[in-house]
């Protein structure tokens, strides 16, 4: 058994306070002095780190200053007054982007993976700094995307599976069976009642708040208000079962099926608007992605391929066989714009240019531990990625190295992958 969540809860606030006290302990001009010998990059991510150092680094200008110098031979430049606070934002934005990107192509890459559950799962969640895990055992559990350590736990109904979850700050939302749960980040939990809750099979689930939208077996997406707990919606999708689900910005549910299409609905208009179709035969559409910046739509499908649909166009933009088989998940990092990753059944972890469908990188685990410490589940090993040559033979590499790869997410310069395995695997891009 894991720790409970008060006792974790009380471990982690200590460290924040002990981490806060630390911070604010150096002084005002030593912070300063330590600042400007830092590049643009480094005191982007320093401003990143608390309340306290963002105020320092801000009143001294340093980030103005660099991004003035950066900007002096561009053809826009004038002056310093043009470094607004919004193009400042802009400009860090795209840098960052531009390091993930590097980093994912060409970086080095460390490899930690640590035991999670005590029998395999298949589906993994990362955003904010944690990781959510599960989908075997009658446990979710959320890691510490720094200590790799398990801070809440959050137990399923004996009688029903997890069949698909996502979370924010607050909550987690859940399918389970044929209901909708919510778990609080208080430890309370709520499941929608029968008489209201339950519907057809659902085979997966998105949620936008205040709905949650389930793809079910009938070929029906049902729409569900999460605070008063009542179906608001059914929306016809297809004839056969929806296998996945995405949700964009702008109120359209995107649903894949077993014959290769993907299905646009309206949740306003209650209708279909469009069916997106490949231009070759690309298998059943096994896991979607929406990139709200760009308007793409990413799919991979049974048959190994990846392939992207314009949603303002509605058009077909690229389709790439990037494996033997099938391709479980496609993620990209919010808000960029240029990289997509790509894991399935051969185990190998490729990074696809979002534009052309082009494989920048494909990587697998070495073999040999390099190390290992021990944490609340067991051990913690780290081991290193390997870049692989267009021209290797992936099945020269031993599966053990790459088992399937069922669910990943993506952050800054990281990836975490499930394996339907007991271990987390967290691959770490340096550049």
């Amino acid at each position: 058994m894991g720790p409970t969540p008060s006792s974790a809860n009380d471990r982690s606030e200590r460290k924040k306070r002990n981490v806060k006290t630390t911070i604010q302990s150096l002084e005002h001009d030593t912070l300063c002095m330590i600042f400007a010998l830092l590049d643009f990059f480094d005191l982007a991510r320093c401003s990143a780190v608390c309340k306290y150092w963002n105020t320092i680094i801000n009143k001294s200008k340093l980030l103005r200053e660099f991004y003035a110098k950066q900007k002096q031979n561009s053809t826009d430049f004038s002056n310093k007054s043009t470094c607004s606070e919004t193009s400042l934002k802009t400009y860090l934005e795209e840098l960052a982007m531009e390091h993930h990107r590097f980093s994912l192509q060409e970086g080095l890459i460390n490899i930690d993976q640590w035991k999670g559950h005590s029998v395999g799962f298949n589906q993994c969640r990362m955003k904010m700094g944690l990781i959510l895990t599960g989908k075997g055992d009658k446990v979710m559990r959320l890691w510490s995307l720094e200590s790799y350590k398990c801070v809440e736990e959050y137990s399923v109904p004996d009688t029903v599976p997890l069949v698909d979850f996502d979370f924010d700050e607050s909550k987690i939302v859940g399918l389970v069976g044929t209901r909708i749960c919510i778990w609080r980040r208080n430890g309370k939990r709520s499941i929608f009642p029968s008489n209201e809750g339950t519907f057809a099979k659902g085979l997966c689930m998105r949620y936008n708040d205040p709905e949650a939208v389930v793809g079910c077996e009938d070929g029906t997406a049902r729409l569900f208000d999460m605070y008063s707990r009542k179906c608001s919606q059914i929306i016809r999708m297809r004839a056969g079962p929806v296998t996945c689900l995405c949700l964009s910005n702008d109120q359209l549910i995107l649903s894949g099926s077993s014959l290769g299409s993907i299905t646009v609905s309206g949740i306003l208009s209650d209708q279909q608007l469009a069916t997106l179709r490949s231009r070759i035969t690309i298998g059943g559409i096994k896991t979607l992605c929406y990139n709200a910046c760009s308007h793409l739509v990413f799919a991979g499908s049974t048959s190994g391929y990846t392939s992207c649909w314009d949603l303002r166009t509605m058009r077909s933009l690229w389709e790439t066989r990037v494996s033997p088989n099938v391709v479980y998940s496609v993620q990209h990092l919010q808000s960029d714009k240029s990289t997509l990753v790509v894991g399935g059944i051969d185990g190998v972890l490729r990074t696809l240019d979002q534009n052309t469908g082009q494989v920048l990188a494909s990587c697998v685990m070495e073999g040999n531990a390099l190390s290992s410490s021990q944490n609340t589940y067991g051990a913690t090993e780290k081991r290193k990625g390997r870049r692989l040559s267009e021209d290797m033979p992936i099945d020269s590499i031993p599966k053990s190295y790459r088992p399937p790869i069922t669910c990943l997410a993506v952050g800054m310069k990281k990836v975490v992958t499930a394996h339907n395995g007991r271990h987390i695997r967290l691959w770490k891009f340096n550049s």
